[in-house]
């Protein structure tokens, strides 16, 4: 069978690997069921994570955010993103 993705609008923030493109994300993630946070990651160097639905994913510099339909949260590499939405309206 093929189905087709329903039109859904969808919340993104793109990382960037900053100190506050981090922030900006923790803050943003905050209170839900799969928070963003500051980890050490297998190299001992300090990077964003999502604790997933799925178990934890790094999130890297050009990764969008994605907050999905059930407010969760999860990482989404640029290509995929690029391929999957197009920008419905821009941030103020």
């Amino acid at each position: 069978m093929s189905y087709r993705k329903k039109p859904v609008v969808i919340r993104a923030m793109q990382a960037t690997g900053t100190p506050d493109s981090n922030r900006a994300i923790i803050d943003w993630t905050r209170g839900s069921k799969t928070p963003a946070s500051m980890d050490l990651n297998p190299f001992g160097e300090w990077q964003l994570s999502i604790a997933t639905l799925e178990g934890s994913h790094w999130v890297g510099p050009d990764d969008f955010v994605i907050e999905g339909v059930a407010g969760e949260f999860y990482p989404c590499k640029p290509e995929i993103f690029y391929q999957t939405y197009d920008v419905v309206e821009r941030a103020a």
